[in-house]
Parts: structure tokens; sequence; C-alpha cells
């Protein structure tokens, strides 16, 4: 296939996917951060999906909770707040949509790597990859430390173990994923095939060692589970003895997972060409895709799928927005969300004289 022909982020699909977000009721959200997009994924009356991309430059994690969407960025964290009302009257032919983000509060945290993010008790959590910490996002500083793993001496900027993912329970931080348990800068490179492990923040105990290049640990129902992105698995662990099964095994670089009833939708990337640390990873000696893959988890089947076949090719974080079956997305970089406004009790839409 000529993808070079093909408009701006063309996707192959299952023939279910459409049916199938409709009938969940709600919306894809995912994070590209090669293409610096954010993009908006719903069904259109259960017969084909549509695609809202928004200029977020590096986009990467991704955080939720109840009308608010928070996005990192390379230099920022942006947070927006979802406007039921606005949304009526938004774009060309009024009542297409049902939800409308519009940015509310940014935070200027510079380049510190975010990955994870979510919100807990305390506030927004943070995966600080360039510092190896946990950290809240913060209107006074970069960031406010709030957690370092047992091996790591100092808090500067030189991502000693490429902490990534985190697993968060009953509003705070359970769980997290490293690409190692190095303490220099960047040395986790020597090992990412062997090197992974996933730490239980309280204690700082290693549950798992040796995990082929872990990332999005999230527990479901009261079982975690994880990506070895090395080698495309999702896998469940057992935390009390360290071991793991795998669920099912996808042809991808597995980033980003979130969970609707019964259906897990998980990331996929390409490798890029140029990367020297993992273009010999297991996962190479396939064809990889890069989109979104359903699946089932009470069986692990593979229900449905989302391929890109040009313009996304690195996916980082992947979450479902809840009964928002076509939201749309406002960023800074757009003149109308200055129109915007919006009150505890009422929303207008701002007219210039």
């Amino acid at each position: 296939m000529n993808t070079q022909s093909l408009p701006p982020f063309s996707c192959s699909i299952s023939s279910n996917v459409p049916e199938l977000l409709w009938n969940l009721k709600g919306t894809l959200a995912i994070t590209t951060y090669q293409a610096g997009k954010l993009i908006f994924i719903s069904s259109i009356n259960n017969k084909e999906i549509i695609q809202l991309p928004r200029q977020f430059n590096k986009a990467m994690g991704l955080a939720v909770h109840q009308n608010k969407l928070a996005v990192a960025t390379q230099y920022e964290v942006q947070v927006l707040a979802n406007s039921n009302d606005l949304a009526r009257n938004y774009g060309t032919k009024p009542g297409s949509y049902d939800g409308l983000y519009l940015p509310r509060a940014t935070y200027y945290s510079g380049e510190i790597d975010l990955h994870d993010m979510a919100w807990g008790n305390e506030g927004l959590w943070a995966v600080n990859t360039r510092f190896s910490c946990l950290s809240l996002i913060n209107e006074d500083y970069s960031f406010k430390s709030k957690w370092i793993p047992s091996f790591i001496t100092d808090l500067t900027p030189d991502d000693r173990c490429h902490l990534n993912g985190m697993a968060m329970d009953k509003g705070k931080p359970k769980y997290v994923t490293a690409l190692g348990t190095t303490n220099s800068p960047k040395a986790w490179r020597s090992n990412v095939l062997n090197g992974g492990v996933l730490i239980d923040v309280e204690s700082k105990e290693i549950i798992v060692k040796g995990l082929p290049m872990p990332h999005s640990p999230r527990l479901y129902d009261g079982k975690l589970y994880a990506l070895c992105s090395a080698t495309g698995e999702l896998i469940c662990i057992d935390t009390s003895t360290g071991k793991y099964d795998v669920v099912t095994k996808l042809n991808g670089f597995l980033r980003g997972m979130c969970k609707k009833d019964d259906i897990l939708f998980i990331g996929l990337s390409k490798i890029r060409q140029t990367s020297s640390t993992f273009r010999d990873l297991p996962i190479t000696r396939e064809p990889l895709s890069c989109g979104i893959a359903a699946i089932h988890l009470p069986t692990g089947n593979k229900i449905g799928y989302i391929n890109y076949e040009n313009s996304v090719e690195e996916i980082y974080d992947v979450q479902f927005l809840e009964d928002l079956r076509r939201p749309a997305i406002l960023n800074t970089l757009r003149e109308e969300h200055r129109r915007a406004l919006v009150t505890e009790t009422n929303s207008f839409w701002s007219i210039n004289d």
C-alpha cells in the first residue's frame, strides 16, 4: 500500500470497532509524542469511526478524572475541563458534539519527561522520568518530588532508571515500573531486555525483576496488569510471589492501557529505525503495527483493532472518556478557546464586537 497517497491519520479498523465504541458509550483518547498529537477516536452512529487530532507538542501521559483531562507535553502540563453546554453550539453543525474540553490551566514544568499521570487524593501525580521520582504537579516549582526509588541517590535530571509507569490504588500510587535499577545517567540502556522492575511504592520493595521493558502498570478488579513492551506481552502479576502469567501477545511495542467493562484498550507502537537501543528487541523479528488493540480481558482474546497506515508510529497513553460519544477539544493554539466562558452555573460563547 502506498501510504503517502493516503490522507493524514489514515487507519484500518476491524469491522466491529465502531459498534464496540458505540456500545461502550465513550471515546478513546490517545497521545502520540512522535506526531505531537492528542487524538479523540469516536464512533459515529455505530457504523464508522471519526478522529479528532489536536496539536500538543510531544504529548505523553494522560490523566482523566470526572470532567477533567490533563496531558503532559514537552515543557508543560495542560489541564482541560469538559463543558457539555458549550459543546452543543460548537462547530459548523450545532449538536454534533456532546462534550468540549477547554484549556483551564497550564503548569510550566520545563522539560522533565513526564510519563504516566493520574489524579489522586493529593492532586495530580506524574511519573517524572528525567528526575527518577514520583512528583505532584505544582504551581510553585517545576514539580514537587514525593517519592524516589531506594536505589536512586540524587534528585538530578539525568534519567537514571527510566521510571515510567504508575498504578494507582485508593487515591495514591501503589506500584511503579522502571527499566532498570541503575543509579547513573541513562545506565538502564545497557540492559533493556532484562533490567525492568516492578516496585511497591509504600515499602520500596522490588516485587518483580527481569521484566522486558515494563510499562503501564494498572490495577483492575484487584489484579495487577502491566505491559512488557520489548516482547509485546500483556501480563498479570501475582504481587505476593513476584510471578506473572502472559495474558496475550501483540505485534507492537506496547505502551498505554485502559479498561472499560471487560475490554482493555492497549496502545501499540513501531520501533524507530534510528534507535540503536531498541532495534534488536524480540518484537522486531515480526512486522510491527501502530494503533490500538481491543482485548477481551476474561479470555485474553483480541477482539478488535485500529491500525494506523501513516502519520502515527508511536503511541504513549490510552484513556477512555466515559459517557462522551463524540467530544471535541480545543488547545491553546486555537483562538476560539478564548471565547469560551464557563461559570459554576452557566456557559457562554463571547461575541466579538
